[in-house]
């Protein structure tokens, strides 16, 4: 009896639909016409022998059956990538394409100040950015859809190989002339929880920000959460509140036209680390070690 083993086009085109649900976008995502991935699917699942989608007018819903066999796709893929890398990186390193997820906490601020010179020095190097939050990042990681990721320690990233690049330290931001604003530094306690503006839940800096803060149970109001650190800013540059923001953000200038005044906060855990995670035991972690040091000298 003999078995039917489905290519990797294949796989491809099921991972996609199940990541964009539509096979329009599937196809989109895969660079082909969504009749080529749609009959793709259905030569799968001919050989097979068995339905993996369900397909109606509306939707798209994925058997139990396909959703275990999406779960191996993902494995399968990943092995496939990894042994197209394991041969690149023999030949020359940081050359080719690779695909880093960035979060939006740090993108803005760092890639502006290291692409010129990775690019200048890199010219054969492909690299694709993704911005998403922490876990959406890890989950591109784990799935394959990304090679390493930029994000700030600490964050529960799973088995992961890793290089600190480098600290990161956190201050409170405020408007000025602040009756409360202190000559130097800002004591933990004298920060009020009804004026504390923090990033929406799935940014890892809001919980650096409340573990800096020392007060496990201090907690942002739920009405002013922003969805990006320039949507912050302007909160507290509009009196709404205060803040806490990265040192590399102040330094790329995102206070720049406001008056507002950031202080250092005396606090122990006021301060991230910013490191490139990858899939542990990859071929390309010598390579990605070499990355690291090119983001490091940026």
């Amino acid at each position: 009896m003999s078995i039917y083993l489905p290519t990797l086009k294949q796989l491809q085109y099921l991972v996609a639909l199940h990541e964009h649900g539509h096979f329009g976008r599937a196809a989109d995502a895969c660079f082909v016409s969504q009749s080529t991935l749609s009959a793709g699917l259905r030569e799968l699942e001919s050989l097979l022998g068995v339905s993996l989608v369900e397909r109606t007018r509306r939707v798209v819903r994925f058997t139990a059956l396909g959703n275990q066999v999406v779960a191996k796709a993902h494995r399968l893929l990943r092995e496939g990538e990894e042994l197209s890398a394991l041969v690149q990186a023999h030949g020359a390193p940081l050359s080719g394409e690779l695909r880093m997820s960035v979060i939006p906490t740090i993108a803005p601020f760092l890639l502006p100040r290291i692409l010129p010179r990775l690019r200048a020095e890199r010219p054969q190097l492909r690299l694709f950015l993704r911005e998403e939050p922490s876990t959406a990042a890890i989950e591109s990681l784990n799935h394959g859809r990304a090679d390493c990721v930029l994000l700030a320690l600490p964050f529960a990233t799973g088995e992961v190989e890793m290089e600190p690049l480098f600290d990161d330290r956190l201050l409170i931001a405020f408007p000025k002339d602040d009756p409360r604003d202190p000559p130097a530094t800002i004591a933990p306690a004298l920060i009020d929880e009804n004026r504390l503006l923090l990033l929406e839940d799935g940014h890892c800096l809001k919980d650096h920000a409340l573990a800096a803060c020392d007060r496990p149970a201090l907690r942002a109001s739920t009405a002013m959460i922003g969805t990006s650190l320039h949507t912050l800013v302007q909160m507290v540059d509009n009196g709404l509140g205060l803040t806490m923001l990265p040192q590399m953000a102040i330094d790329a200038g995102i206070l720049n036209g406001t008056q507002i005044v950031a202080r250092p906060l005396e606090s122990d855990h006021a301060v991230r680390q910013i490191a490139l995670v990858w899939r542990k035991n990859s071929p390309r972690s010598e390579e990605f070690r070499l990355l690291a040091q090119e983001l490091r000298a940026g």
